[in-house]
């Protein structure tokens, strides 16, 4: 978190300003379409996504232009994917976690997970996130067995054009706070048997990769991120690099 007498002398501000986006910020609702499912043929691949409203597919109207969509559509070229997405609107690792948890034990090859941003929102710090989400990592391989699990960045939150500043630069400097403690949760990693990469999206802050409400991806971000998930998967098969990382286009 910042300094603590940054934050003191900005309360007053973060707290309207708060207060302010919850007011004006359409509230868009979780996309319509299929959350399981099978696709493709070839090597059998079973995909499991968790998470909160980014991993839902919020700023999208369908689930096909959605994560789960655009990442099935790739996939299935040269996979049988077997499917499930689990994800909520408002949901931080914590509860992302008690959902995993009450899914039945099954095997999963990979799973992509997209947590972070409510935990921002909450202030949560940078210890109890890093605990939090080795907790998430070690459920999701105790529990589904799989061979590669793909955590997902936090946005560049400083970024967001529905963020008046300073709230904007806050939530932005401590986004990259919990980045920063993922990047050094997944390095502790062991190498096997479970393969933890972290990715960070490089779609950029522009009017047609974000959705109306300024928070959430539209179509065109969704596509990228799908497309850099696909790239870790067939770096992860060909163990050409321990990570997964691409750049932030920043402003």
């Amino acid at each position: 978190m910042p300094n603590p007498l940054i934050t003191l002398s900005l309360a007053p501000f973060l707290i309207l300003q708060g207060r302010h986006v919850r007011r004006v910020t359409p509230r868009l609702p979780e996309p319509d379409g299929a959350r399981a499912g099978q696709a493709g043929s070839g090597q059998p691949l079973r995909l499991l996504i968790v998470g909160d409203s980014a991993a839902a597919g919020v700023g999208v109207s369908a689930q096909q232009d959605a994560l789960s969509g655009q990442l099935i559509a790739r996939l299935s070229q040269s996979y049988q994917v077997d499917w499930q997405l689990h994800a909520t609107t408002g949901h931080t690792t914590a509860q992302v976690l008690a959902t995993v948890e009450q899914l039945p034990k099954q095997t999963f090859d990979l799973i992509v997970t997209s947590t972070g941003v409510n935990d921002v929102t909450a202030g949560l710090s940078a210890k109890r996130w890093r605990a939090q989400k080795q907790q998430l990592i070690q459920t999701l391989t105790g529990k589904f067995q799989p061979r590669h699990i793909i955590l997902t960045s936090l946005p560049p939150m400083h970024l967001f054009p529905a963020l008046p500043q300073p709230l904007r630069w806050y939530l932005g400097r401590h986004a990259k706070q919990l980045n920063q403690a993922l990047a050094g949760l997944v390095a502790a990693q062991p190498p096997a048997p479970v393969y933890c990469q972290q990715l960070t999206l490089s779609a950029p802050i522009q009017p047609e990769y974000m959705a109306s409400d300024g928070f959430h991806p539209a179509a065109a971000a969704y596509k990228l991120w799908a497309q850099q998930v696909l790239d870790c998967v067939t770096a992860a098969e060909a163990r050409l690099a321990p990570s997964c990382v691409g750049s932030v286009v920043s402003a």
